[in-house]
């Protein structure tokens, strides 16, 4: 009796083997794993807006690539993590995205000091980290002889350069006075404003920090008023960017305030009451009712995937959304040029793109192992808030 079972017990592992493996892949279980990419961004706090409009950027640009067939042939997903604009939070999330969710690029936020804290890990990893807002030169110009960090964004040293000969165009600013946030991205405009005021022989009034908890600066102010400050040059996110709007309300002091793009992560219109009009910053992108084709393409996705937004003053701030955009494509041509999710072989993928018809420009060659900067100041636009929406001073 036992003879003759054992015949079906040496075929019973291999048939239970066959119908578990048929189970398997006929199950999701073993549908096709999805490319993971990353986001550590300000989803909380003053400047949610602009993790918003990053996440909004990111989706819309997933689901034209996951209705295209995906990546590689394989579903694309995004994970996201809020640092709360804290350099120490955003530090331990991008190491659990790469080390825990092993995503293949990972995308930061607003904050220079969070991008600034995550360089070093992604580097080291060597996973590709994309830049797509922080501005700091030293994110992408960081030292490092293995760099893994790119940009699609506007960059500190010249947008520095860019406001500064706005406000001798604009203004005829000759003795300008400068309110910079005090962290590493105020110390990186003041040496971009330094260099640009310094190659056209010209003083400045004073320089003065402010911080994000300031409830007044009328301190700052006054010195600088009282140096003789003709316009202000000014750093910071939307709270103390909104502050240095009501201080000048409350003096009565009426001074040209040309600023980095601070004010378009949040709640500045809000914040900074109806003088809000009055800085003019910088933007690399922003959607009017006159767009490329590829602009409309975007707002109408915008439109149809958040039921939210009805008028162009909703999509505030575009240019998160824009840059993020973008940067989802870039980083997906990329990939495929890799032919794999290795990150060395990603990293290089981005210096094989030929070219690119993006919303915010069409690109030629953006990444070389010298340049890993997209954007110049040729895609610079400068805007300010006008009834709660973001529009160009000239349109």
């Amino acid at each position: 009796m036992f003879k003759a079972l054992k015949p079906f017990r040496r075929l019973w592992p291999q048939a239970v083997a066959a119908t578990t493996l048929g189970l398997l892949m006929s199950t999701p279980a073993l549908a096709v794993e999805p490319i993971k990419i990353g986001l550590v961004a300000a989803l909380s706090g003053q400047s949610a807006k602009s993790g918003e409009a990053l996440t909004r950027g990111l989706t819309i640009a997933i689901e034209e690539i996951n209705a295209d067939g995906g990546i590689l042939g394989r579903p694309v997903e995004l994970i996201r993590r809020d640092d709360e604009s804290n350099p120490a939070k955003g530090m331990l999330a991008a190491r659990e995205l790469v080390q825990r969710e092993k995503v293949t690029v990972l995308f930061g936020g607003l904050d220079t000091p969070v991008s600034l804290a995550i360089v070093p890990l992604a580097n080291q990893m060597k996973v590709p980290f994309m830049g797509a807002w922080a501005a700091g030169t030293a994110i992408t110009q960081n030292g490092a002889s293995d760099n893994y960090v790119f940009r699609v964004s506007a960059m500190d040293e010249i947008v520095d350069e860019a406001l500064v000969q706005y406000g001798i165009d604009e203004y005829g600013m000759q003795k300008p006075g400068m309110l910079l946030i005090n962290n590493p991205w105020g110390e990186s405009n003041e040496k971009g404003f330094r260099h640009a005021l310094e190659q056209r022989d010209m003083e400045w009034a004073g320089i003065e920090r402010i911080e994000g908890s300031d409830l007044d600066v009328i301190p700052q102010l006054t010195r600088l008023k009282n140096a003789g400050a003709d316009t202000l040059l000014m750093v910071g996110n939307v709270g103390p960017s909104a502050q240095v709007v009501k201080s000048l309300d409350r003096m009565g002091w009426d001074v040209p305030v040309v600023s980095h793009w601070g004010p378009a992560g949040g709640r500045f219109s809000e914040l900074a009451g109806p003088n809000a009009y009055r800085v003019h910053f910088i933007q690399t992108y922003v959607f009017t009712e006159n767009n490329s084709a590829k602009g409309d393409e975007v707002l109408s996705a915008l439109k149809a995937r958040y039921p939210e937004i009805q008028s162009l003053a909703d999509i505030t701030p575009a240019v998160g959304i824009a840059n993020a955009y973008d940067a989802m494509h870039l980083s997906a041509l990329a990939i495929e040029k890799a032919g794999s999710t290795d990150g060395t072989a990603v990293r290089d993928g981005f210096y094989a793109i030929d070219s690119y018809a993006g919303l915010i420009k069409d690109y030629s060659t953006p990444f070389t192992p010298e340049q890993h900067d997209a954007l110049g100041p040729q895609d610079y636009v400068f805007t300010h808030f006008v009834d709660g929406s973001i529009v160009p001073v000239k349109p």
